[in-house]
């Protein structure tokens, strides 16, 4: 991991950005050490945070959160897994729904709804697909959730995979262990 990429503190970050980041710290009671490398560029890291905050209008709690857990896990992005494995546990969602969340299940073993199903399989496609040949998994999202929806996932699968890819960079360590562990 490269020290020549500065760690911004909290108290140092530029201030819109800071308050925009306020309401997160107060309730994780840190900022996340991917949130203080990438303030070096404020625009864009508001332009960032602005798409992960407006897909929230968008898309329900559970799909947003099958996304972020499906892809992070795969994209082995354990700084973000194991933080939406506990945010999906504090919005209501079972152990055993984030397990399925990571690890798809068919047929009567699965607790998912066909929406939360549709998601998962399109949004597991797209990333291991590179987004080529996914059709039928589009088809299949649009009938289940419609398109607004739809534009939204396409939208949190390209931010969780940039999220993954910075963070895998930067070789970032989880604030959390899983609830696994």
């Amino acid at each position: 991991m490269s020290d020549k990429l500065p760690r911004i503190e909290f108290e140092d970050i530029e201030p819109k950005l800071k308050e925009l980041f306020r309401p997160r710290v107060e309730r994780l009671g840190y900022l996340g050490e991917f949130f203080r490398v990438m303030s070096a560029t404020p625009e864009t890291m508001t332009g960032f945070f602005t798409i992960t905050e407006s897909l929230k209008k968008v898309l329900p709690d559970n799909l947003t959160e099958i996304i972020s857990l499906a892809l992070s896990s795969r994209l082995g992005n354990l700084y973000e897994q194991y933080q939406n494995e506990r945010l999906s546990l504090k919005l209501g969602l079972s152990k055993e729904w984030v397990a399925e969340a990571i690890t798809p299940k068919t047929g009567a073993d699965s607790i998912f709804s066909a929406e939360e199903k549709a998601v998962q399989a399109f949004a597991i496609a797209v990333m291991e697909n590179k987004g080529q040949g996914v059709e039928a998994e589009l088809e299949a999202v649009i009938a289940a959730i419609g398109p607004e929806k739809t534009v939204g996932v396409m939208w949190l699968i390209t931010r969780t995979v940039s999220h993954a890819l910075i963070s895998n960079t930067l070789q970032l360590k989880p604030p959390v262990t899983s609830i696994f562990d």
